[in-house]
């Protein structure tokens, strides 16, 4: 059981205990309950914690802990005036906040998009931090651009002519997206995006009142012919894409697509917004991103450290040319002014220390080992589902036979033990068929994968969900 668990047991049992005894009563000693539960104190501890909260009991140093004086629960206040007021417009995060909750216990995670614990650089982001939390300046104020070292290092790693001038420091990933659509976006504009595309710039766009419109894709990444002809049909001016290990496909856009769509963003007077999210999951070599090839300031271009490290470390770059690069700072600085600067210089002292290398060179091992694990899995235990073997990032993709309602399927899976996500949300419009999102970055070990396969493939053949 883990500790977790064990700690709900415990306090659901204290629970109804505190609720059989009298306001003043006493729940049994620390050291009672460590024996007659066989948990440890920081079970007891944490468990007597929660009730405290919960204002069952109370903690009296030296004496014990006592049962509340409980009142009856008060009515709940009337909140219906908020629904006129907050008018007809609706905000919904379902599917990314689905993605970022845990899932329950005992449940092989296939659907998150974080590296677990075992492949985090811990002990580095724990010396980084330690290092970055001591240094002079650390809590003032930083530039509103970013610490120059930390510019200066995203800079010479996307590459090309960036220089540190071009680049801005946000608060991750997401939170990039968001002020480099609301810089190049008035509300009710077309935003063109791949289809199928990542959850994460689908609210984005929608929370700012774009409208995404889909352009297909196919194994080698974006269609430049179909780019073309939604960039004429709508009037957008601006494409958002992933061109290497895309979300959720993995597919990589190739070489000499790469050329076209900037060819074709030229010609429709467009920018490029190129998420470069995944470069430092790689597990082959990958291309140069879009912003290498670009000589006259169209491409938009993200790259962040969240992937490849902790998921609470939130910093990424932004890096752009010209009135673009103003416009996207002064939405960030009047949005939330600028990401924390212990955490900038944290993630400075981590990419800037010799460990750097050997921890992505250990990623790249791991994720190869484990994409591999889960390609044979799926052939063996799910030969009718359809894949390709992606060149980096966290997920496969898989098409399912026709018939098959894949958002079903991923909530019996869920209550099999297996979670996925399923692939009809990441469409703009209507999917062109059923698709799971699999996640082989995401579990501690290969064992797991082999075992989330199985249990998903028990559920398939079912066919009672």
């Amino acid at each position: 059981m883990s500790q977790d668990s064990s700690i709900a047991t415990l306090a659901e049992s204290l629970r109804n205990e505190a609720r059989r005894l009298r306001p003043g009563d006493r729940l049994p000693s620390s050291r009672v309950l460590i024996e007659r539960h066989r948990v440890s104190p920081v079970t007891v501890a944490r468990a007597l914690g929660l009730l405290a909260a919960e204002g069952l009991v109370e903690t009296r140093p030296g004496s014990g802990t006592f049962v509340t004086d409980r009142k009856p629960p008060a009515e709940p206040p009337d909140l219906g005036w908020q629904a006129v007021a907050l008018g007809g417009r609706t905000v919904d995060a379902g599917e990314l906040s689905t993605l970022l909750t845990r899932p329950p216990d005992d449940t092989i995670p296939m659907g998150g998009g974080y590296l677990p614990p075992e492949l985090q650089p811990l002990q580095a982001l724990a010396t980084a931090a330690a290092r970055a939390a001591r240094g002079p300046g650390a809590w003032e104020r930083p530039p509103l651009n970013g610490i120059p070292e930390l510019r200066a290092w995203f800079a010479r790693t996307i590459g090309g002519d960036l220089t540190p001038a071009d680049i801005l420091i946000s608060g991750g990933g997401q939170q990039a997206i968001t002020i480099v659509l609301r810089a190049l976006l008035a509300p009710g504009k077309p935003l063109l995006v791949e289809s199928p595309t990542y959850l994460g710039v689908l609210t984005a766009a929608r929370l700012a009142g774009l409208r995404p419109v889909p352009v297909p894709t196919d194994t080698a990444g974006l269609r430049p012919d179909l780019l073309a002809e939604a960039f004429a049909m709508t009037g957008a001016r601006v494409l958002y894409c992933q061109p290497t290990f895309q979300n959720p496909t993995g597919v990589t856009l190739s070489a000499e697509r790469r050329d076209e769509v900037l060819a074709v963003a030229r010609a429709a007077g467009a920018f490029v917004v190129e998420d470069d999210f995944a470069r430092h999951l790689a597990i082959d070599t990958p291309l140069p991103p879009l912003i290498a090839h670009d000589t006259d300031g169209r491409v938009v271009h993200i790259s962040s450290l969240t992937k490849a490290t902790s998921p609470s470390l939130r910093i990424a770059a932004v890096a752009a040319r010209g009135p673009v690069a103003e416009r996207v700072r002064a939405v960030q600085t009047a949005e939330s002014f600028f990401p924390a600067r212990p955490l900038q210089e944290t993630a400075l002292e981590l990419v800037g220390g010799p460990g750097w290398p050997r921890h992505l060179r250990s990623l790249r091992t791991a994720l190869r080992a484990r994409r591999d694990t889960l390609v044979t899995a799926l052939a063996r235990e799910l030969p009718q589902a359809h894949i390709d073997r992606p060149g980096g990032g966290m997920h496969l993709w898989a098409r399912l036979p026709a018939g098959i309602d894949d958002v079903k399927l991923t909530e019996a899976a869920l209550r099999g033990g297996v979670a996925v996500s399923p692939g009809r949300p990441y469409f703009p419009a209507e999917p062109t068929g059923p698709h799971l999102r699999l996640a082989y970055g995401v579990t501690a070990t290969e064992a797991e994968l082999v075992e989330g396969v199985r249990r998903l493939a028990a559920v398939l053949a079912d066919q009672s969900y």
